[in-house]
């Protein structure tokens, strides 16, 4: 892609809303000296909660409004050594809290197949730049299904490493123990090969693991007869389409007629997970947040006192979804409550856990719808939050238990909204994600 290719798309991408801010002219001195490396002159967005030195790191919020990064995130620093070309912020929900991408300060982004529908959240802006083809991928943050759901909404391919697989230094942190990093793009092959650029230990992450990052994109070929596959009651229940039902269980049918093993499996505890998830982030958004206070960068409300200016400075500065959840994190973990929710929470989570570690036990992975519906209206679900919350409900347990998972389009609707289906593996198993879901893209079904 030439920039003059790239600008065009995104004069005729603009009313999807998909970027905060594009520098031209960084665009321009990167594709002049970004000739070599193995993503040479590959056009990727980049959420705006992920740093770029000397461009805007919004998280879409007005209390960041005027913020410019001071310096590149690893994954950045990676992207460019490897001769990508970072080619714009993308729009998000504020602090990537959301479901839709509709609670961002520069308005909602829109669905990149059907404009009046949502674009998924939270990184639903990286999502429709892919999908609309402006940018070659993009990078999202996924804590509870931020980078998976908008990429089934959208039609893509969204990828979530395992925790601790992929740096986060450079992400502005919402729930520290859940946060990830995400690839979004048009194809598993992509995915794979972003994923061999950024990931690794990082000294500067703490939370990294040294494990050794293989050439995933140069060994994606197996035999379908080689998987057993698990499929988790629990996620096919009432509440899902029957077109999504549908959708998945054909390319079930498909990979078990080429000669896969399907094995019916239970997860037990996954009907807490939305409660587990929403006590956990909102508390550690509690704490990561407190940060924006109008002392040290951001949004200042000039004080009459001190306290004057934290209070103004939040109020005027977080928008609805933020504050509900800065208010429902300092609940949890107020005196009296913290037992009776957070330490609850963290107790369930790891039973979480161990449903998983068992279900691995006897299959080598898991197949399940990536969302329960597909897209739906914008500002259908703005006013009710627990239906928002839900939208999350197949997405959130991988989080939970730090495993990686992808989502991959699987069909459409009868409205030709997409349809997504997930691929979960155990820790580190990227490989064997990257295999299955190469299978599926083949399937004929």
């Amino acid at each position: 892609m030439t920039i003059s290719d790239f600008l065009e798309r995104v004069q005729n991408a603009k009313p999807l809303n998909a970027f905060i801010s594009i520098d031209q002219t960084h665009i321009r001195e990167q594709y002049e000296k970004q000739a070599e490396g193995s993503l040479a002159r590959v056009f990727i967005g980049i959420k705006d909660n992920i740093s770029v030195q000397g461009q805007t790191l919004s998280c879409a919020s007005h209390i960041l409004e005027n913020f410019i990064s001071p310096y590149d995130a690893t994954v950045v620093k990676k992207l460019k050594n490897a001769g990508a070309i970072i080619a714009g912020k993308t729009n998000m929900d504020e602090f990537a809290m959301g479901s839709s991408s509709e609670y961002s300060h520069y308005s909602a982004v829109r669905n990149a197949v059907h404009p009046e529908y949502v674009a998924g959240g939270s990184s639903g802006g990286s999502a429709v730049a892919v999908a609309a083809g402006v940018v070659d991928a993009a990078l999202g943050s996924d804590t509870g299904g931020s980078v998976r759901q908008p990429a089934s909404y959208n039609g893509i391919v969204g990828m979530k490493p395992t925790y601790g697989r992929v740096s986060r230094y450079g992400l502005v942190a919402f729930a520290s123990s859940l946060d990830q990093i995400g690839i979004m793009s048009t194809s598993v092959e992509n995915s794979a090969k972003i994923l061999e650029v950024i990931a690794g230990e990082d000294p500067l992450d703490a939370t990294t693991v040294p494990e050794p990052v293989r050439t995933f994109s140069k060994n994606m070929e197996s035999q379908v007869s080689d998987w057993k596959i698990g499929l988790p009651k629990e996620y096919f229940t009432e509440g899902l389409s029957e077109s999504v039902r549908q959708a998945v269980n054909t390319k079930v049918e498909a990979l078990k007629a080429a000669g896969a093993t399907i094995v019916p499996i239970s997860l037990p505890h996954t009907e807490y997970a939305i409660s587990i998830y929403y006590i956990i982030t909102s508390a550690e958004a509690s704490s990561n947040l407190a940060r924006y206070d109008g002392v040290r960068y951001g949004l200042r409300h000039e004080p009459s006192d001190l306290m004057d200016m934290y209070t103004q400075t939040r109020a005027n500065g977080f928008g609805s979804e933020v504050k509900r959840r800065i208010m429902l994190g300092t609940y949890v973990l107020s005196s009296g409550y913290y037992d009776a929710y957070y330490d609850k929470a963290q107790r369930v989570r790891r039973l979480l856990q161990s449903d998983f570690t068992q279900a691995f036990q006897s299959v080598d992975a898991i197949i399940t719808p990536t969302t329960p519906t597909t897209a739906f209206k914008r500002g259908e679900k703005i006013d009710d939050p627990l239906a928002m919350y839900l939208n999350d409900i197949y997405t959130v347990s991988v989080n939970l238990a730090g495993l990686p998972a992808v989502s991959l389009p699987v069909g459409t609707d009868d409205k030709g909204l997409p349809i997504g289906l997930q691929i979960i593996a155990p820790a580190f198993k990227e490989e064997t994600i990257f295999k299955i879901g190469t299978l599926i893209e083949r399937l004929k079904s």
